[in-house]
């Protein structure tokens, strides 16, 4: 390997992937606090099964795939996997590497609130690696890499290169969209719209979770800014779209509930931070707060209709990263800052880049729904995406995991007995009465200690 003097730039690079990375944790945490109490731990599981599935899978062929010089031999130009030790990359392409790996990690770990407290842990793990091969590296490639949506590719070179800056078609759009297809495949939860026990179960650790995530998207944003001008508009705009969508989310809540509320908070700024992130490099802050308001309003009006449309979008990813990513891709067109030949229409720049960015998310939309299609169809027809009824009823934490999140009385240790998490017969001759035909057992006292209600 030639041995480079490391610079600025490299540092940034790899306090910049080190923010992203922490966003997945964090993830966790805010998806965690938004389950039931009973599905906590599964919940933030499939944010952590993701960083050891991808990580994985993108140093051996993910982002050779996605455009990048193979690790470790990666993928060849076949492509077929070639895992023979070859000469290493040279530092600029390692740190791009452990950048991108990050968002690959976290698009995965999106999906997975849509699929909350139902999803068999073991089919959820077969689908990521799956899911980052055939699904996000090729869709990477295509916007970022050199393919089809770049100068280089077909649609580019014809209508001109889609402005996606950190993310709205590659990681936002993507994983709304592959959200809405597992909901399809996957089903509601039982009781979805009627049961209050479906609500938060800690909404301080939402408000945490949250936090870290607009922390990270500091790193996330201006992680690839190339001047320190650019990285300075990324960070204002980073600051000012969320802080916007915050507080038009809040004013809608006001208007059609009567109250403001935390969780409203939270996800108002996760709003903001997902419609600023196609565009950060590229609008003005005055129009990053712009974006900001109409993503929050947008994302907030988005998910009160999930129960009318009956679409158990557990915890609105689809209400937030594809409505709030199709928000700030399409803004472009409208409001980007003249630069290399294109400018939004309100620069004078015409309708080419607003029909650049259109396609562009079009694209991505069709090409993701029909690949994850393929994807989930295939692991629901052979291992099964669906826990079983009883299962989701006990709480999946302890089905899958053996464990609970919370320990209450008469459980101290919150841990797995044999026989403990299902509902065990009455002794013979014994004086308890018999259940009525075709009524529900009675829950286990492992598992009734890990229900909260609300």
């Amino acid at each position: 390997m030639q041995i480079v003097d490391i610079t600025a730039g490299h540092v940034w690079t790899i306090v910049a992937a080190a923010l992203v990375f922490f966003m997945t944790p964090g993830l966790a945490l805010f998806y965690g606090g938004m389950t039931r109490a009973k599905g906590v731990l599964n919940m933030m599981m499939m944010s952590f099964i993701a960083i050891g599935m991808v990580s994985v899978v993108w140093v051996l062929w993910g982002y050779s795939m996605s455009g990048g010089d193979p690790l470790l031999g990666g993928l060849t130009a076949s492509p077929v996997p070639s895992f023979a030790l070859g000469d290493l990359m040279g530092t600029d392409g390692l740190l791009g590497a452990a950048y991108g790996g990050t968002f690959a990690i976290i698009t995965v770990a999106l999906i997975s609130g849509a699929i909350a407290d139902r999803a068999r842990f073991g089919a959820w793990a077969l689908f990521v690696p799956v899911w980052t091969t055939l699904v996000y590296a090729p869709l990477a490639f295509m916007v970022w890499g050199g393919g089809l949506l770049t100068e280089d590719g077909a649609i580019g070179a014809a209508l001109g290169e889609a402005i996606d800056f950190a993310g709205g078609l590659v990681v936002h759009i993507n994983a709304g969209v592959a959200a809405l297809v597992l909901i399809a495949v996957v089903g509601a939860r039982q009781g979805f719209g009627k049961d209050p026990g479906q609500r938060p179960h800690n909404l301080p650790l939402v408000m945490l979770g949250a936090a870290i995530l607009w922390f990270g998207w500091f790193g996330f944003n201006a992680g690839a800014a190339s001047t320190a001008e650019q990285a300075g508009l990324i960070w204002v705009n980073t600051l000012v779209a969320p802080a916007a969508a915050m507080l038009a989310w809040l004013l809608t809540e006001r208007v059609r509930d009567g109250h403001p509320t935390s969780l409203g908070a939270a996800s108002g700024a996760v709003a903001g931070l997902v419609a600023i992130t196609p565009a950060c490099a590229n609008v003005s802050p005055v129009w990053a707060i712009g974006i900001g308001v109409l993503a929050g309003t947008a994302s907030a009006l988005a998910v009160g209709l999930k129960y009318r449309l009956r679409m158990d979008d557990s915890l609105d990813v689809i209400g937030v990263h594809l409505v709030s990513g199709v928000v700030g891709t399409v803004a472009l067109g409208f409001v980007a800052l003249p630069s290399e030949g294109t400018a939004g229409l309100f620069y004078g720049g015409g309708p080419g880049l607003l029909l650049t960015q259109v396609v562009a998310v079009l694209v991505s939309v069709v090409y993701c729904a029909v690949l994850t299609l393929l994807v989930a169809v295939a692991i629901d027809r052979t291992v099964g995406f669906r826990i079983p009824p009883r299962d989701e009823i006990d709480g999946i934490d302890i089905t899958q995991h053996a464990e609970t999140g919370y320990s209450f009385a008469g459980d101290a240790t919150g841990s797995f007995t044999p026989g403990r998490h299902t509902a065990a017969a009455p002794p013979a001759g014994s004086d308890a009465p018999e259940a009525p035909a075709g009524a529900a057992p009675e829950t286990a006292p492992a598992a009734r200690s890990a229900r909260v209600p609300g």
